[in-house]
This record gives structure tokens, sequence and C-alpha cells, in this order.
């Protein structure tokens, strides 16, 4: 019994703490134009600026890593060299009608079950099953990772898709219905997190 506890003990001491920084970061959304003009509509990319999170990670034990990130929706911002009238009615409907920023301030995404396997020195490929909490609505989505452990520096990238309809946001349109974006979303991220001593 005591065996037991010290194995618990140790593999809780080898516990790592990371800390994420929006700051240095590249998190994107790309939406795309679908309809009868969508070879004359722009399919806009939105940056992610201000988010922050956690992550616990033990090398040894990588199927007990956990991870939690916060989004702050007001932050999301047209990334593209459009038009400043473009780019105010592009936030415009991206804050008002989509993520509704007022109404739902916080966009999280919950881990605590990882499965990992290791490609290289320090280098791993990991698959999340966790969960998106969006415009209100909770919804398991799978990520998929490649992960760097570099000295006190962990870093992660990929790229995953999300529904709008899977989080109740309806369609987004404009010229009269003639242009409106895909329901699906891709993220990308490129993500860099430093541990605490």
């Amino acid at each position: 019994m005591q065996q037991a506890t010290d194995s618990g003990a140790s593999a809780e001491a080898a516990t790592a703490r990371y800390l994420i920084d929006g700051k240095g970061n590249r998190f994107t959304v790309h939406a795309y134009a679908t309809g009868i003009l969508s070879a004359f509509a722009h399919s806009p990319t939105i940056a992610i600026p201000d988010f922050e999170g956690e992550v616990l990670l033990n090398p040894d034990a990588l199927d007990q890593t956990s991870l939690h990130i916060e989004i702050q929706a007001s932050s999301l911002a047209v990334a593209d060299d459009v038009s400043e009238h473009d780019r105010r009615e592009m936030s415009r409907k991206m804050h008002e009608e989509v993520l509704e920023s007022d109404a739902y301030e916080q966009i999280v995404y919950e881990c605590s079950k990882v499965s990992a396997s290791k490609t290289g020195e320090g280098q791993y490929w990991a698959a999340l099953s966790g969960e998106l909490s969006l415009h209100g609505v909770t919804r398991s989505l799978p990520i998929s990772a490649r992960v760097t452990l570099s000295g006190n520096t962990l870093r992660a990238a990929g790229e995953f898709p999300v529904r709008l309809s899977d989080y109740e946001i309806k369609p987004v349109t404009a010229v009269g219905g003639a242009v409106k974006l895909k329901d699906e979303l891709k993220l990308s991220f490129d993500i860099t997190a430093r541990r605490q001593s």
C-alpha cells in the first residue's frame, strides 16, 4: 500500500505547470465564403490575440496531462488587409451576430484526457479529447497537436475544425444572402507555454 502511495506522490511531483500567455503566440480562425457570389467575396482570417491558459504535464505519464485555455471573445479581430469600412463591418457582424461577445464573454477549452506518442527527443504527437464552450454551448472537441518540450518551454502546433451550427450560431450572410460563410471554420495555432518554477 505504501508503495502505491509513494508511486502516486512521485508522479505528482514530476508534474510540471506551464503557463500560456497569448502574447507572442499565433492563434487564428479561417472562415470561408460560399454562395453564388463567393468567387468575389472575402474569406476572412480572424486573429485571437487575448487568451491565457495552463498545462499540467508529466513527461512520464502523458495520459495525465490537462489543459485549460480561456479566450476573451471581444478580442477577436479581423487580421486581413481590408479597407477600414470593411474591417468595421466584419468586426460588427462577428461580435454582434456570430459570437454575441457582450453576452458570451469567454470561450473556454478544457481537456483532461490526452493520449500521446513520442516521435523524437522531446517531441510528441498528442490527441486531446476536450470540451469547447462557445456561445453558451459546450461540445466535445478533439484536437491533435505536435508538441515539443525544450528546457522550460512547451510548444504546441496544429489545426482543427469547428462547426458554427454545433454551437447554435446562425450562418453569417452578406449581399442580401448571395454570400455567406461556410458552417465549418478552421482554427490554427502555434502556442508556447513556459514552465513555472
